[in-house]
């Protein structure tokens, strides 16, 4: 795996650095600061911040860039599944686990999010425990918490709060 692109955008929830090969969006990961840029006129780069800025602007609610999900089988699967999790609603780590056909690995599951690199393209900010509380994220549950409730409010009004 060769990172061919690399930039960055300024989210209202920190600086996250893109990576991009040649099969599409490889990494989206928080930073404390931008270093060297790689192409940052890569399409697929380009094509990701439009789609970043739309959505923090409440005008996209599905992610259509290209993505290149590396990983085990068994990460992969979690990862697709997590891409099926409707804008504005959430899922179980249980429920994830039953669609792959593994409803004991719900661990595994938890795991595979933690691992996701793709952090908002692959929501797994709307993965919450099956009691309905927000459970693990590896940005932060601050940010799991702010990215849930824009989705609601980009949804049902800026009234409207899931937690």
């Amino acid at each position: 795996m060769e990172i061919l692109g690399k930039t960055y955008y300024e989210t209202p929830l920190g600086l996250v650095e893109i990576c991009a090969t040649a099969r599409g969006i490889y990494s989206l990961q928080f930073v404390d600061e931008a270093k060297d840029e790689i192409d940052p006129a890569n399409p697929y780069l380009q094509e990701c911040l439009e789609q970043l800025e739309e959505y923090f602007q409440g005008e996209r609610m599905l992610f259509t860039v290209m993505t290149d999900l590396v990983g085990t089988e068994f990460q992969v699967n979690v990862w697709r599944a997590l891409k099926n999790i409707p804008f504005a609603q959430t899922a179980s780590y249980l429920k994830i686990a039953k669609d792959i056909k593994s409803p004991d690995a719900v661990r595994a599951v938890g795991s595979a999010c933690g691992k996701n690199r793709l952090w908002l393209v692959v929501p797994c900010h709307r993965v919450i425990g099956s009691d309905g509380k927000l459970t693990g994220y590896a940005g932060g549950l601050a940010r799991k918490r702010w990215l849930l409730e824009h989705e609601q409010g980009v949804t049902y009004g800026k009234q409207m709060l899931l937690f």
